[in-house]
């Protein structure tokens, strides 16, 4: 498999925000600021690349019963290790992030990688995979936080720009804000990819990396 087209993919091709429209939740929490934004960004992929190289290393040793446990065990492992290195190193970030931080555990973009692709690839390949995901996941919230700091409060990195610092709309910066700003975003997505992006066919229990899953337990359920 091609290095560049599995980065292409995570990037463009099969972005996990703008495409696949996975990690809504922190995206639209932590996307007041730029600065907030970047740092859990950089915190996703690490988390994504750790998780990545593990389950691909042991992917022939984990057995498939139960692969989920695991694979929930490595990404909480890394995230503990991320929020303490940000809680020593980077305080205000720790705390700007809040709860969120922790919440990386069960982010869906993390867990569908690990289950789609790291247990399935080499450990190269997962690591363009995680590297390409993570930053395809970094750019949409950095610019969904662009947009919304620099119009809802007249700042970019908390630099306060000319005229928008006296003339905003700080309904940008609270949660409709997030939700009006990022469907516009998805809809200028839509537009320049001609309606390919998201099709509504690709919504649904048969994309869902849990699908399996929740199959086996809907049918012991039945059984009981």
């Amino acid at each position: 498999m091609n290095k560049l087209s599995i980065l292409n993919k995570g990037i463009i091709k099969e972005n996990p925000v703008l495409i696949s429209v996975l990690g809504i939740c922190p995206l639209l929490a932590v996307s007041t600021e730029v600065s907030s934004a970047l740092g859990m960004g950089i915190a996703t992929t690490f988390v994504l690349l750790g998780a990545n190289i593990s389950i691909s290393l042991l992917r022939n040793i984990i057995p498939d019963k139960v692969r989920i446990p695991c694979f929930i065990v490595f990404i909480a492992g890394f995230v503990t290790i991320t929020a303490m290195v940000v809680e020593a190193y980077v305080p205000d970030l720790y705390n700007s992030l809040g709860i969120f931080l922790p919440l990386i555990t069960v982010n869906c973009i993390i867990f569908a990688r690990a289950e789609i692709f790291a247990r399935k690839n080499s450990v190269l390949n997962s690591i363009f995979d995680a590297i390409g995901m993570g930053a395809g996941f970094t750019i949409a919230i950095f610019a969904l936080a662009s947009i919304r700091e620099i119009f809802g409060n007249g700042t970019w990195l908390d630099i306060k720009l000319p005229v928008l610092s006296d003339y905003n709309i700080p309904l940008l910066i609270m949660a409709p804000g997030g939700f009006v700003v990022f469907g516009i975003i998805i809809a200028v997505v839509n537009k320049i990819s001609d309606g390919k992006a998201i099709k509504r066919k690709e919504f649904g229990c048969t994309g869902c990396p849990s699908c399996a899953a929740c199959s086996k337990l809907a049918v012991n359920k039945e059984t009981l």
